[in-house]
């Protein structure tokens, strides 16, 4: 594999030490990159690192949490320090939330951890990086969002953290495009060790009896590719073969890559406000009932 794609370049691999972010990590590295690997564990940063040198890379490692500002700071600075700049930043950490959490039963502190692991480590390691990369006139930054931001897979921080990184992601797209940073989404598939066992296996199983997931999710689901299938989306995001993807959401999962269209509203109905009255609720009601459905509403 050439090493000239990503020749000269640093980035930080945040949740880096596992799964996904492992094998992008190990990917970035054999495409010439230099890589900090961050990780909350630290013997499992190093391991990660120890692969990436074995195949001929550079990498070092960073552990800690990086919802935690110092952390996320620590992790731009080290990267400037030992590669000489931050070309690339990739956002894989995450953590699973609780088995059977409904709304019904999430405690606050559950769905305040969830925020914070996946919208918060979001935050402080694109607010740490932006800066850098605005400066320089050049960057890329790739978040890991997920398919459960649609509810299909229930949960309730979980899905609404990765729906928050999904809006933030695409605000940072468009704040920091005329600085030549380039920001966009992976919604990634794969086996990990928070999509393996008996609970995770229940939990689809059950998913699907409620009627939540599809038989074809379902079976996907149960059946997921390795993490080595999904690297390749990120490490193309981070290239600059992708100068001109930004505000972009894609899903990579196995052999399939996909991508959604960006929400945009349709008219249902229109008065003007400066010589009409405001709607009644009645005429909402026939408004909305009359409407064309979009599919598999």
């Amino acid at each position: 594999m050439s090493q000239e794609l990503l020749a000269g370049q640093g980035a930080v691999v945040v949740g880096g030490s596992r799964g996904i972010g492992r094998a992008v990590a190990e990917l970035l590295g054999q495409l010439g990159s230099g890589v900090v690997v961050n990780g909350r564990e630290a013997d499992a940063a190093q391991d990660a690192v120890a692969a990436i040198r074995g195949s001929g890379g550079r990498a070092i490692a960073l552990a800690g949490a990086a919802d935690n500002e110092s952390i996320a700071t620590a992790l731009v600075d080290e990267c400037l320090e030992q590669f000489g700049r931050l070309d690339i930043l990739i956002n894989c950490a995450g953590i699973a939330e609780p088995a059977g959490t409904s709304i019904l039963n999430v405690l606050p502190a559950d769905f305040d951890a969830q925020i914070k692991a996946h919208l918060g480590t979001t935050f402080h390691t694109c607010r740490a990086a932006a800066r850098i990369m605005a400066a320089q006139g050049s960057g890329a930054i790739v978040n890991s969002s997920s398919v459960a931001f649609l509810g299909d897979y229930g949960g309730t921080g979980y899905p609404a953290g990765k729906g928050a990184v999904n809006g933030l992601t695409m605000a940072i797209a468009a704040e920091l495009k005329s600085c030549g940073v380039r920001a966009n989404v992976v919604c990634p598939g794969a086996k990990t060790r928070l999509s393996t066992g008996v609970e995770y296996e229940e939990h689809i199983a059950d998913l699907y009896r409620r009627g939540l997931l599809d038989e074809m999710t379902m079976r996907a689901s149960l059946d997921a590719a390795p993490a080595a299938f999904v690297a390749p989306v990120y490490a193309y995001l981070a290239s600059d073969l992708a100068l001109e993807v930004t505000g972009e959401m894609f899903v990579a999962a196995g052999g399939f890559i996909g991508e959604f269209d960006r929400p945009t509203p349709r008219v249902l109905a229109y008065r003007d406000h400066r010589d009409s009255q405001p709607w009644s609720v009645y005429e909402v009601r026939a408004m909305l009932a009359a409407r064309q459905q979009p599919p598999n509403r």
